[in-house]
């Protein structure tokens, strides 16, 4: 009896905690899975689309061609009784400028002709305003996925966490994380009220509770790969989430537009990466059995990509394809050449000419002064009359060609439609703001392109400051130009839009510098080029 009475006594104690817990005893989810068969999942994928709808002047990727190459693996993925999800690293956005100019509506509409089936929210996603990103996944028609974007006000999440596939007998859950560096690079206007929280922090809480739910965790993710997770200045990547978060079996990547031809393992995690602006389709083909991933195959497929080689002996370039060509889609095309003439007509008026080539190779503007930097700075001042020109290196997207100068030449430097700001600042105001300036370290989007002034960095501080040539005058105010991007805290600027003298001009970015090359047409680089403008010791 006090046997039994001991028994009773711990069945009540632990009914009550049970009720107390949500009236149930929870029990494991049993899986559909049949144990000790194998299981074929495709995984596809590509990331930062960056505006690429449609193939390049060479032939080259185009959204035609990728759903011609979908189509073909996803009816040998049927035939071969296996599934396939498609899903995407991020980005769709800014970056071409005929999808510029219509919001990326083909872009997106070619996804969902493809098939997508779900995406990762990237820090481009926010270059447009929350009821454009809200109409853009009206034409998706499938999932934008960030589990860690968040309504500042009422702290509910702005976008869907995951969504669980049912591929056969495989439960698959496919969540998706955004780059905390997005409220540093993205355009502050349009992050107002949204709050980005640590992916790491998010997934540590996250992923557990999806191991409960699924069989095999897919992160879509858009925080970058940087090997050995050594990110810099960035906010901490794939890598870091892998090895901070276990349980997430495979990571679909982007943002740092890396091309991983095999896939970085790490804490048993599969990182991938397919480059950027669909060049390639990334395809991972696994075996799971018992629940388990127990082999992949992985490979970067091109579309259409060509490599120069020497035809002959006087060493005439011609292109060679890397793999077979892939035809075009009719359907696709039909779809997106509406797109794409509307948006050549709209670009093809000339502008003015140049006499050589202007450098925004963004390996080259991040890094040091560069003629184009100089010139777009000084397109700025000369709008706004200011005495000092600043451009972001991150807002410079392309190099602007020798010769006849278009319209479409421009926006493809500058796609975001930033407008031009700017403020009077007093002597000290100026130098502690060129102070913080100057301090941005090369290789991020921060680096500042600058004109009208000349300073020595020496521990932080701005030094020997000289505003067109002339010592700075304790008694004057000075007027600063530069993008209002930049003055809201862009890029990791001093935030200065609050600043009592700050004038937004009205005009965007890509006009004035339109402007600026027809009125001084033809551009001649020696004009712009760099004098040393910042001195670091």
């Amino acid at each position: 009896m006090k046997r039994l009475s001991r028994f009773m006594h711990h069945l009540i104690i632990f009914s009550v905690i049970a009720l107390i817990a949500g009236c149930t005893v929870m029990t494991p989810r049993q899986p559909d899975w049949q144990p000790g068969k194998e299981y074929h999942l495709t995984i596809l994928h590509t990331n930062d689309h960056h505006g690429h709808f449609w193939k390049n002047s060479q032939g080259e990727y185009g959204m035609a061609a990728r759903k011609t190459l979908v189509d073909n693996i996803r009816e040998e993925v049927a035939l071969d009784d296996a599934h396939m999800l498609l899903l995407s690293g991020g980005d769709i956005n800014t970056g071409v400028p005929e999808s510029d100019l219509q919001n990326a509506e083909p872009d997106f509409k070619g996804m969902r002709l493809l098939g997508y089936d779900a995406m990762a929210i990237g820090n481009h996603e926010f270059d447009n305003t929350l009821p454009v990103l809200r109409k853009q996944q009206e034409w998706a028609g499938f999932p934008f996925l960030s589990a860690n974007v968040f309504d500042k006000s009422t702290g509910a999440p702005l976008f869907q966490a995951y969504k669980i596939f049912q591929e056969g007998d495989l439960k698959v859950a496919v969540v998706g994380f955004t780059t905390d560096d997005t409220i540093k690079q993205g355009n502050p206007e349009n992050l107002k009220g949204v709050e980005i929280r640590s992916p790491i922090e998010v997934a540590k809480k996250l992923i557990p509770e999806l191991r409960k739910q699924a069989d095999l965790i897919i992160a879509v993710t858009h925080m970058g790969h940087y090997d050995n997770g050594q990110h810099g200045s960035n906010a901490p990547g794939d890598v870091a989430l892998a090895r901070a978060v276990p349980g997430i079996d495979v990571i679909v990547g982007g943002h740092s537009q890396d091309p991983l031809f095999k896939p970085d393992v790490q804490n048993g995690t599969l990182i991938l990466q397919a480059h950027e602006w669909g060049k390639y389709l990334g395809r991972l083909d696994l075996v799971i059995k018992n629940g388990a991933i127990v082999s992949s195959h992985y490979k970067l497929i091109p579309i259409n990509l060509q490599k120069k080689t020497a035809a002959s002996a006087e060493a005439n370039n011609t292109r060679a394809l890397l793999n077979d060509k892939i035809a075009e889609d009719p359907s696709m095309i039909a779809l997106l050449t509406p797109y794409q003439e509307k948006g050549q007509k709209e670009l093809s008026v000339k502008v003015g000419d140049a006499n050589g080539r202007f450098i925004g190779d963004r390996h080259s503007v991040r890094y040091r002064e560069t003629n184009l930097g100089n010139l777009i700075a000084r397109a700025m001042m000369e709008k706004t009359k200011a005495d000092i020109g600043i451009m972001n290196s991150g807002g410079i997207r392309d190099d602007l060609p020798k010769g006849r100068i278009t319209y479409k030449s421009v926006l493809q430097v500058q796609p975001f439609g930033n407008m031009v700001s700017y403020i009077d600042f007093s002597a000290q105001e100026l130098t502690d703001y060129l102070s913080a300036v100057a301090s941005i370290p090369p290789g991020t989007g921060g680096f500042a392109q600058i004109q009208g002034v000349s300073l020595t960095l020496q521990n932080g501080k701005a030094t020997h400051i000289k505003v067109n040539g002339q010592p700075l005058n304790p008694t004057r105010h000075y007027r600063v130009a530069l993008n209002e991007f930049s003055a809201s805290g862009g890029d990791g600027y001093p935030k200065i839009s609050q600043h009592p003298s700050f004038v937004n001009s009205g005009y965007t970015d890509a006009d004035v510098l339109k402007d600026y090359i027809h009125a001084h047409s033809p551009l001649a680089p020696q004009d712009y080029a760099p004098t040393g403008a910042i001195k670091r010791e």
